[in-house]
């Protein structure tokens, strides 16, 4: 098992689309997307490290680890010029390979995300509680947070893995991505769903602002997940980016 469990659902030969998920869940957040797009892109996927068929590392590692992995499926998948799409640390992910490897990346789609999460004393806190009492010692919160019309998400978050997730909780601690993430010009699309409390729509708009001439989309319905809460119109906003910036 790889520190990246790389899976690959090709729909086409061209157009790359490149997907990270959030934290305590897998690549199957992508699930409902993937099944809707375009018959010509080519989408990738893949699960973070310690997470649904990556390796957990119980070895302390931060953000640019997680970087290099997204760099070594790209790789792996024979993606390049890729429109690259972050869900939550997905998408702190997402900018930190826009910023070391632009060309990886000719576009970024920042959903339910910011450039910096909090302090990082609440996310050293939120990673000794899940090693000390398991995941149920954040899930209830959790859920509150991420409002989510997933009737399965709840028993899906308990089933991560306790060290792989306080390994990313302690990644997530150490990043702030405000002035590299600032520095960027390519483009960009924000998704945010409108009864996301974790990442409320302020933040996720804040955070695309960083990056000149970026678009945003709300989701009236969804969540924080909001690619689980909203298929549809999560998708919808992907292709209507991906047209306008001459992908497909």
């Amino acid at each position: 098992m790889s520190e990246c469990g790389i899976f690959r659902q090709k729909k086409g030969s061209g157009a790359p689309v490149f997907f990270l998920h959030c934290l305590g869940l897998d690549h199957r957040i992508w699930d409902g997307v993937i099944d809707r797009l375009p018959d010509q892109i080519a989408a990738g996927v893949m699960d973070i490290r310690g997470h649904g068929a990556s390796a957990v590392s119980r070895d302390r590692f931060g953000m640019g680890a997680l970087v290099a992995d997204a760099e070594r499926a790209m790789a792996q998948l024979d993606m390049h010029d890729a429109v690259v799409v972050g869900l939550s640390v997905g998408g702190l992910i997402a900018q930190g390979l826009a910023v070391k490897r632009l060309d990886l990346v000719r576009g970024l789609v920042l959903a339910n995300t910011a450039a910096k999460f909090g302090q990082a004393g609440p996310w050293e806190d939120r990673a000794n509680a899940v090693l000390n009492d398991g995941m149920a010692a954040v899930s209830e919160v959790t859920l509150e947070r991420w409002q989510s019309r997933d009737a399965d998400i709840a028993d899906w978050l308990e089933r991560c893995d306790p060290v792989g997730y306080a390994g990313i909780c302690r990644a997530i601690a150490g990043t702030d991505f405000y002035t590299p993430t600032s520095g960027l010009r390519l483009p960009a699309l924000g998704i945010a769903g409108s009864r996301d409390r974790s990442t409320p729509p302020d933040l996720v708009r804040e955070t695309c602002e960083l990056i000149p001439g970026s678009r945003f989309a709300l989701l009236k319905q969804a969540g924080h997940v909001s690619p689980l809460d909203d298929p549809d119109g999560f998708t919808t906003h992907l292709v209507t980016f991906l047209k306008e910036i001459g992908h497909i």
